[in-house]
């Protein structure tokens, strides 16, 4: 090693990012990279998001309709068939709570279950969720089941 060879460890210098508005000796003075007037030329500016230059933005020219019920209650689907496969898989014994279909990541922790009718059931579950389809319920209860609602 001579002193022509010598060199900072690697990863311990950093290069500085581009020295912007020092003055006209730094190469980079006057408009200091922004170009020449205009909004993105000024300090404090920030673009509306989805902004088109002034021209009418999609959001405002896409035609609207309809109207969202703020009260509507979203469910999870869960079909018999699912909870069948689970029987046979060896997940479930003989109840089935809103915890053991989480655990089975069936449903999320915040979710409403409700249990639809597709599918066929030979096991005898007690089922326990939100809500039930009428032939899920009847599907359920012939098995030998029960239905409960929370």
């Amino acid at each position: 090693m001579t002193l022509n060879n010598l060199k900072p460890a690697k990863g311990s210098v950093k290069t500085q990012g581009k020295r912007v508005g020092r003055g006209q000796g730094s190469g980079k003075g006057g408009t200091a990279t922004r170009g020449h007037k205009g909004a993105k030329s000024r300090s404090g500016y920030s673009r509306k998001v989805g902004f088109e230059g002034g021209q009418m933005p999609l959001q405002r020219r896409v035609p609207k309709f309809g109207f969202t019920n703020m009260n509507r209650k979203e469910y999870v689907g869960i079909n018999l068939h699912k909870l069948q496969e689970l029987v046979d898989n060896g997940r479930i014994k003989d109840t089935v709570t809103l915890d053991l279909l989480i655990e089975n990541r069936l449903a999320g922790k915040n979710d409403l279950v409700k249990i639809l009718g597709n599918g066929e059931l030979k096991a005898k579950l007690n089922v326990t969720v939100h809500k039930f389809t009428a032939t899920a319920k009847a599907a359920i209860e012939n098995a030998g089941g029960s239905a409960e609602t929370l």
